[in-house]
């Protein structure tokens, strides 16, 4: 997936550096969200040269090239995932932190809604809503 992507930036006049690169892959082929963190501990073997404000540009220029999408997720820092993955729901528990991931088309009545009484063209295309699962819901009573 990430030779896609540095492709695509070529095409579109990105130099790709090393640096970029190694990023790039890490996130284009992850099956997960990641923080600039988690990118950074994932490319650390490979290079230490990389340091986190890198890893913050490299994800900030794929999000505005409309390759990652950056959510929160509740966790106090943003997340990254590769565009490919589509429109998602994430369903996110306020107490323990648990991530599930929802039906995308519960949202279409929503969004049809949306449009109808505001005349406004919502972009669901990533969708968090925070919650209790039933978990802790089940530890509340």
């Amino acid at each position: 997936m990430h030779h896609r992507y540095l492709e695509e930036l070529r095409q579109r006049g990105y130099r790709i550096t090393p640096q970029r690169e190694i990023i790039i892959q890490a996130v284009a082929d992850s099956t997960a969200h990641l923080t600039a963190e988690d990118v950074l501990k994932l490319i650390r073997p490979r290079s230490e040269a990389i340091n986190i404000a890198t890893i913050y540009r490299t994800l900030e220029m794929l999000v505005e090239e409309g390759l990652v999408i950056r959510s929160d997720l509740g966790q106090g820092q943003a997340v990254y995932a590769p565009q490919q993955h589509g429109p998602h729901i994430h369903l996110v528990c306020r107490h323990c932190g648990e991530v599930i991931a929802a039906d995308h088309t519960m949202a279409d009545s929503l969004q049809e809604q949306i449009r109808a009484r505001y005349h406004f063209e919502a972009d669901f295309t990533h969708i968090t809503i925070f919650g209790l699962c039933a978990q802790c819901q089940s530890q509340e009573k």
